[in-house]
């Protein structure tokens, strides 16, 4: 058996919480490789509203083990927030949650310096989330940090002081911020507590083994490919790997044992924080997207920066990750406009490209669109492909075609059941 792999092609938020929700019962196991809580998958079920930030969609699902994979960084305190709130909705986790022993730990300290550092860069801000990440992955990769399978050795205190006090020297480097150290040390140290009754796991045996064992496990992305630390618009990133090649890290599982890379997009596009966004819309049009998709960040309430969908930056995204389907979710947004736009290249003083260039990030590169029709009319009710709006179904067409890749899946709204599938060998394979 090989991982299959969901994960979104733009700036996050696409919707991936949803379809990994829907997929997920036809896997065993479901993995999450990067990110951390500054990730919000957000999901629909029976007209309630359920938001993880950590914990793997896949959660809601009898029968399936949800792994935390190594590549993720865990807050605890976020975490026991999520299992009160699975506790709320009669989930029973404690047999479907195992955390990777190598899943490097959140202090409040990260916390700390995250928020002072984005503070002290003013107007030069890149638009943290404050979570934390950002300085866990700098101790990760400077092989300082703490990790889940260490809260169990007796040295685990004597540790995290000397770590405690090595962020202690950064924080003097800042101005002052409002911080409760000590309480939210208080809350942390409560935390590990609950968190070493779950099971923990080698999680590259793991998952490894289950693959051997003829088991189907589906490796779920946090945020989106643009926000990947090599190759999205840096330094407007995350910490992380989001893309296919960060499942092989995260999870540890050779690049031969990937098979299907799902990649997800919205009919229009979003960001929040700051960065280069070239499609973006400062308009009524960019405030209805907004309002109407309820563009606001699951994480952080931040209201999201809308525009129209960008194709060269799909076709790139859809490389780097090796895409073999799309799935496009959102389309409901266009029920009630006449027109929408498509970027299908960009124009600088050098001509036209429909390439993503090292320079995005500097301006000059203007989007050149081209108009589709509306539908004029809702999605409601719609189960199939076939009994789409003729200007949908040729709008997925022109999709297809331009992006050489299959559309298997249209979300058509945030219930679970607002899901038309689209039938391609690719989709036949999942």
């Amino acid at each position: 058996m090989k991982v299959d792999v969901i994960l979104g092609l733009q700036w996050g938020d696409e919707g991936k919480g949803k379809i990994v929700d829907y997929l997920a019962k036809n896997y065993d196991v479901v993995a999450r490789f990067q990110g951390g809580p500054n990730a919000g998958h957000t999901l629909k079920i029976e007209g309630k509203k359920y938001v993880l930030h950590t914990v793997p969609s896949g959660i809601f699902r009898e029968n399936i083990i949800n792994v935390i994979g190594n590549g993720v960084v865990i807050d605890p305190i976020v975490l026991c927030k999520e299992l009160d709130f699975l506790e709320g909705a009669n989930v029973p986790y404690e047999q479907r949650l195992f955390l990777s022993k190598k899943t490097h730990l959140i202090l409040p300290t990260h916390r700390y310096l995250d928020a002072a550092s984005e503070a002290a860069k003013g107007k030069e801000k890149i638009g943290s989330t404050l979570k934390g990440i950002g300085p866990t992955y700098m101790d990760k990769t400077g092989r300082n940090g703490l990790r889940i399978g260490d809260i169990n050795s007796p040295n685990f205190k004597t540790t995290y002081q000397k770590l405690k006090e090595k962020h202690t020297v950064l924080l003097n480097m800042y101005p002052k911020i409002d911080f409760d150290l000590e309480a939210e040390e208080s809350k942390w140290f409560e935390s590990l507590e609950r968190l070493k009754k779950l099971k923990q796991v080698d999680c590259e045996y793991y998952i490894n083994e289950a693959l051997a064992e003829g088991k189907r496990v589906l490796a779920e992305g946090a945020q989106g490919s643009m926000l990947d630390i090599e190759y999205g618009t840096y330094p407007f990133v995350t910490s992380s790997n989001t893309i296919t090649a960060g499942v092989c890290t995260g999870l540890g599982v050779s690049p031969f044992k990937i098979g299907e890379v799902i990649g997800i997009t919205k009919a229009y596009c979003t960001r929040v924080g700051s960065g280069p966004f070239p499609t973006e819309l400062s308009d009524d049009m960019g405030e209805f997207l907004r309002k109407e998709g309820m563009e606001f960040g699951a994480t952080t309430g931040r209201p999201r920066r809308c525009g129209w969908i960008d194709l060269p930056q799909l076709k790139y995204t859809i490389m780097i990750n090796g895409v073999t389907q799309l799935v496009v979710t959102k389309v409901d947004i266009f029920n009630k406009i006449p027109d929408f736009k498509a970027a299908t290249a960009y124009k600088d003083i050098n001509g036209t490209s429909e390439k993503v260039p090292f320079e995005f990030g500097t301006g000059g590169f203007k989007p050149i669109y081209e108009s589709f029709d509306g539908w004029h009319s809702s999605l409601e009710g719609i189960d199939s492909y076939s009994t789409m709006p003729n200007q949908l179904r040729n709008y997925i067409h022109f999709l297809e075609d331009h992006l050489s890749t299959p559309v298997s899946m249209i979300s058509t709204g945030p219930e679970r059941k607002s899901l038309i599938l689209k039938e391609t060998e690719a989709q036949q394979a999942v």
